[in-house]
């Protein structure tokens, strides 16, 4: 059994207390991990505190900030295999898709490195000929992030690279289901020489960590990825100490087809955007959205192609659908997709949890027209979509906005005019036209309503890291005149 640990003030450390990890392919716990309670959260914000004013961080200059993600860049790189490996076995994640994401996770490093120092002020042009005024741009403070257990070095790459390169300090909570991939990567972070203090990773459960973490005194600062109801209580936290937030949730994102798309392509994207990751992504493309006079086709080739994805063990490289992460998540899905059935959804395909070990969960289809079935409202972090179809754009784009949720969306169409028309027109922070599922380090990530607050990704992502100060330097030498009188 492995045997993880915690890192702390650039120490790797046990923990108060330690809890079993369970291997969701099999059932069976695999790994030991350590858990992080509040005396512990207590030590790593007082360690990052200290750490961005005391310490050597405080006197980094940016291009050697940038040279210190340069280097842990190149070792995600050279370890995205054994990283790849334990976030497979900790969450059931496909190794094909881990292991093509984390290498890439390294080039978001990159990009944040080569930021570091590009981060400016600017000079005002004050209207007071005897005073310069300017502006610099300073960390924000102390940073507590907050990562779920799907995609933890992807979905922490977008938070410790910026407030790396804008100088933060930083408390990582790993998710208490499936920690491993992040505790192993604070061995980078040692490896690379970033200062003590400055990256301090833990994990643990909510109440007795995550709560501790989010109303910390000394954080300044709580980026969090998770759902919805989760982050009610962390900005009620943030409030105790008036700290901000930046929030990244969950979905339920139209995948809009018209009848003038490349049908067999929109299946291929449509696959990718609720099956891969066993739909266990908060950009599912959860509900298809799609034009009624080639909805008997779409949906054709829809089921020919989930019913030939091949599910198994995560690690083996030809596996194209992997458990889901937990017990919990498998019960969740199954429950929702009864409840759905029950009100009038028609299974297409799936449905049913196969025999045998593991949280496995077939990749599943529900025709839902005309039927409020609960599967179009509630997010099921799971392979589950929900199809309606429309005669009209109008219609289309109704149903598209018919959600709390605007993460993301998609929208497969030739005709140019009316992709201009829709990407206006839908309330989502990515609109991705004819493809589905594509990131970039330098695009911008974020949603809408309750779908979160804030953008991962980007320079924008560096600057929200940062809080303006403000220079007033009088540049004359005659006596200060009436002190009475606001200048």
């Amino acid at each position: 059994m492995q045997r993880f640990q915690y890192y702390i003030d650039g120490e790797f450390l046990d923990g108060e207390a330690r809890y079993p990890s369970v291997d969701p392919a099999t059932g069976l716990i695999w790994a030991e991990m350590p858990e992080a309670r509040e005396s512990d959260v207590d030590r790593a914000v007082d360690a990052a505190e200290t750490a961005l004013y005391d310490g050597p961080w405080a006197k980094t200059t940016a291009t050697q900030r940038g040279k210190l993600l340069y280097k842990l860049a190149d070792l995600v790189a050279a370890n995205a295999q054994k990283l790849a490996e334990l976030e497979t076995r900790d969450t059931g994640k496909i190794i094909r898709e881990t292991s093509a994401q984390i290498a890439y996770v390294a080039d978001y490093y990159r990009y944040y490195a080569g930021l570091a120092d590009k981060i400016e002020g600017s000079y005002l042009p004050i209207d007071k000929p005897d005073m310069d005024v300017w502006l610099r741009r300073e960390p924000i403070g102390v940073v507590a992030m907050m990562v779920p257990w799907n995609s933890q070095l992807f979905l922490s790459a977008v938070k410790i690279g910026p407030a790396l390169a804008a100088g933060c300090t930083m408390v990582v909570k790993a998710s208490e289901d499936g920690p491993a991939p992040l505790l192993e990567f604070a061995r980078l972070v040692h490896e690379a020489g970033f200062p003590a203090g400055v990256v301090n990773i833990i994990t643990g459960f909510g109440p007795s960590c995550g709560a501790a973490l989010g109303r910390h005194p000394k954080v300044a600062h709580v980026a969090f990825t998770g759902g919805p109801e989760t982050a009610r209580h962390v900005v009620r936290n943030s409030a105790e100490n008036l700290a901000s937030t930046s929030l990244e949730l969950g979905g339920k994102s139209p995948f809009i087809v018209f009848a003038d798309a490349d049908l067999e392509s929109a299946a291929n994207a449509q696959v990718a955007g609720i099956f891969a990751a066993t739909g266990q992504s908060c950009v599912a493309g959860s509900r298809l959205i799609v034009e009624r006079s080639v909805k008997d086709a779409f949906l054709s080739i829809l089921k020919r192609k989930a019913e030939a994805i091949r599910i198994g063990s995560p690690l083996e490289m030809a596996t194209e659908a992997g458990p889901l992460a937990t017990k919990r998540q498998q019960d969740h899905v199954a429950a929702l997709v009864e409840k759905s059935v029950q009100s009038g959804a028609r299974l297409v395909t799936g449905g049913q949890r196969p025999d045998g070990e593991g949280y496995y969960f077939p990749p599943t289809i529900l025709d839902c027209d005309a039927v409020a079935s609960p599967s179009l409202a509630e997010e099921f972090f799971g392979p589950v979509l929900s199809v309606v179809s429309f005669d009209t754009e109008a219609e289309a784009l109704k149903l598209a906005n018919d959600t709390r949720y605007g993460l993301a969306s998609g929208v497969f169409t030739q005709n140019l005019t009316r992709a201009h028309r829709l990407m206006k027109g839908i309330r989502a922070g990515v609109v991705w036209v004819n493809t589905y599922r594509a990131v970039s380090p330098i695009a911008p990530f974020g949603g809408f309503g309750l779908s979160g607050q804030g953008r991962e990704g980007g320079l924008a992502a560096a600057l929200d890291y940062t809080r303006t100060k403000t220079i007033w330097l009088r540049t004359s030498d005659d006596p200060i005149p009436d002190p009475f009188v606001m200048r």
